[in-house]
Formats: structure tokens, sequence, C-alpha cells
């Protein structure tokens, strides 16, 4: 069989390459030919190479599945995740759709609530729908268990693999924390202290370490004489402020390890009629919107910088299925948010 019809056999058609002219150049009827580059299983292997063949010379590519069958990609990928109410998925994932959307590639959004069994499950799933790569995300930014070797390449997102030969992007907390105290510093605080979460997670020792090397820095001294762990709540940013202000009753500037923390330190602040941010300005981290814009006064907050880092993930996610796979960890910088908590003090 030829060419479609054209001005010479040797030109480029003349006309749009149809169904039609796919199924008589690989002697096989329209039916079949539909049938093999839609994947259907029972179309025999040697005729679906055909077929495939077939497309290929002729430039044939109706649909996104037909370009996947000749490139052996789905264009699609997964995103799994073991965050429950979304915080820190969800932009990842604006951030991925974002670079993916140019390219047409759509995203199965998949999570497994912190349970092993489930992400295997959900794994398994996104595998047999024949996904070109995966985005894993974990539930807090502290190592997780490697998925190990797969079919597809996998990129680790705000939760890092603990195997080196993978790919992870993480936030820089260190520089976050370091970033949150220098604002502080810069706006002529002198007694800041910091309230943070729980001590077993890796971020919140990295933003204490941060902040404290910023004060050594400086030549300053911590306020309070250390650093107040305990719960990622309000509740806990509430109790910590109270026994702060009664250990050092000169603190003029507090760095809250998350925006929940922040808004109970404000509350207790309002509570002893202490002016923020004439008197004690505040700061926070996560640049949690709904948190963080309605406090009184609205709150300055480190940004995770998470939708540059779904952005990104997407990215080394695109390298690595065209074979440019990566390892190691790489760190994405955070953001600086000023708001009403604070400014130069009196």
């Amino acid at each position: 069989m030829g060419v479609p019809s054209g001005s010479d056999g040797d030109q480029p058609p003349t006309r749009t390459v149809t169904l039609r002219d796919v199924a008589q150049l690989a002697g096989v009827s329209i039916a079949t030919a539909s049938k093999a580059l839609n994947g259907q299983p029972q179309v025999r292997a040697t005729t679906r190479e055909k077929v495939v063949r077939a497309a290929e010379q002729l430039s044939f590519s109706p649909n996104t599945l037909a370009q996947g069958l000749i490139t052996q990609r789905s264009g699609t990928v997964g995103l799994l995740t073991s965050d429950l109410e979304g915080r820190f998925s969800i932009p990842i994932l604006m951030g991925a759709e974002d670079a993916f959307g140019s390219d047409q590639t759509s995203v199965f959004l998949c999570d497994a609530r912190g349970d092993n069994v489930r992400e295997r499950h959900h794994l398994r799933a996104l595998l047999s729908r024949r996904v070109d790569g995966l985005i894993v995300v974990g539930a807090r930014p502290d190592a997780r268990p490697s998925l190990g070797d797969l079919p597809v390449p996998v990129i680790y997102a705000y939760s890092p693999s603990d195997d080196p030969n993978d790919l992870s992007l993480v936030t820089d907390n260190v520089g976050g924390g370091s970033m949150a105290v220098d604002h502080l510093i810069r706006h002529g605080r002198r007694r800041i202290a910091h309230i943070t979460g729980d001590a077993t997670y890796g971020a919140a020792r990295d933003r204490a370490a941060g902040a404290l090397d910023r004060l050594r820095q400086e030549g300053l001294a911590l306020a309070g004489d250390q650093v107040w762990y305990g719960a990622w709540s309000e509740a806990w940013g509430r109790g910590a402020t109270r026994m702060l202000l009664q250990r050092d009753p000169t603190v003029d500037a507090i760095f809250a390890g998350s925006d929940e923390i922040a808004r109970g330190v404000l509350d207790v602040l309002h509570q002893e009629d202490l002016d923020v941010p004439g008197r004690v300005a505040v700061i926070g981290f996560d640049n949690w919107n709904i948190l963080a814009a309605n406090a009184r006064p609205p709150l300055s907050t480190i940004d995770m910088n998470l939708e540059q880092l779904g952005r990104l993930a997407a990215q080394r996610l695109f390298a690595a299925i065209d074979g440019n796979v990566g390892s190691g960890t790489e760190t994405i910088p955070p953001r600086l948010i000023t708001r009403e908590s604070t400014a130069p003090l009196d």
C-alpha cells in the first residue's frame, strides 16, 4: 500500500492522515487498527506492532493515547501523598500541574493517609495505569522509606527518601529559621525567643538551629534561655508564651515554628495588653494563608515555597523520564512574607 494521494508519491501528504490510511498501510481493517492504537488486549502483539509502525511512519497521532503507544508513554504521572489535610501536598500538586500543563500531562492524586498498606495499594494502582513517573509527598519533612526499584522514575518531595540514590527535593528549614530571626534583628529586636513544635520533627530542630546560628552571628542570646519545644498547636503557643513571659518579660520578639503556634502566641500577647508589633514582634512559619492572613494583626511568616518545589519536582521528573535520572537531596530556599505582626522597634 502507498502513501495517501498527493501530487507526488515522494512528497508529504496533502491532506490529514486518517485511521483508514494507517489501516491500509498496516494491511489490517480499520476496526483492528483502532483497537491496536487504543491498547485493547484482543489484538495480537505482532499486529499491534505493525499498526504502531504504520502510525509512526505516517505521523498519525489523533490523540494522546496514540502518541503514548508510539512513544511508550501514557502522558500521566502519579502524585502519592500521606498528607491528610492537604496543607503541604496541595501547593506541591498545584506547582507540579503548572509545570505539567504545558506538556499536556495529567496527574493522578492518591492519599495514602500515612498507611503503608494503603500506600502500596495506591502504588500498584498507579503502575497499572502505566503512569510515566511518580512524585511522592510525605506528611512531615523527615526522611521516609524509599519505594525501592520501580519500573518508572520517582521524585520525592517535601519528605526526602532515606536512600541517597533517590532524588529528593526539600525546603531549607535551617535557612528559614535564620531568615526569620534575621528579619527580626533588622527591625531592631534584640530579645528574641523561639517557640516551636515537636522536637522529634527534624524541621523543628532545623528551624531552631538556623535561628540560633543567626543569633550567634549577631552576638545575641536567646530570650527565655531555651527553645520552647511542644505541640504544633495554638494551645501550645498560648501555654509556652505564658511561661516565656514569666521567665523573661523583656522579650521583644517571638519566632514561632509554625503559623498555628504563632496564633496562640498572639492570643496571649493580646490578653497581656502587649502591643503587636509595637512592644513584641511575632513571625511564624509555613504561610498557611487561612491562619496567617486572618490573624490579628496579619502574620509575617516564612513561606516554604511549596509551589516552586512542586514545579521543580515536575521538571526533575520530566528529565528522569527522558533518561536524565538524578540522585541526592536538592534544597529549595524559602521566602519571607512580611505582614503587620512585625515592624521596626519604636
